[in-house]
């Protein structure tokens, strides 16, 4: 089962109202992006483990900055790392029950 599948299981279990957001099939905005970078770093949003990344090429894949890893991310949902959490003034990045117990409880 992938994360946001666990996630979206987790937070019914729970009765905690959410919105989910698609940004493979939906697509994600700079605007979003960027503002997930205020609040976490783009680095911890980039997910280099996944088949999309390997799947760049060299150029790509160097000299990385937040606007270059930003515009990767928009051209390619799939490197963003998931499931991502928008709570708040806060969010959290990768499914971690502790760490959602601790933010919903």
């Amino acid at each position: 089962m992938r994360p946001s599948e666990i996630l979206k299981g987790w937070l019914k279990g729970h009765d905690i109202s959410f919105k989910f957001h698609d940004f493979k099939k939906q697509g994600i905005t700079k605007k979003q992006l960027m503002e997930w970078c205020n609040f976490a770093p783009w680095e911890t949003l980039l997910n280099k483990r996944n088949r999309t990344w390997k799947k760049l090429n060299e150029e790509q894949r160097v000299h990385l900055s937040q606007t270059k890893a930003i515009n990767l991310m928009q051209q390619y949902p799939k490197l963003i790392k998931r499931p991502v959490i928008q709570f708040e003034n806060k969010i959290e990045i990768g499914f971690d029950q502790q760490q959602f117990t601790k933010l919903f409880f």
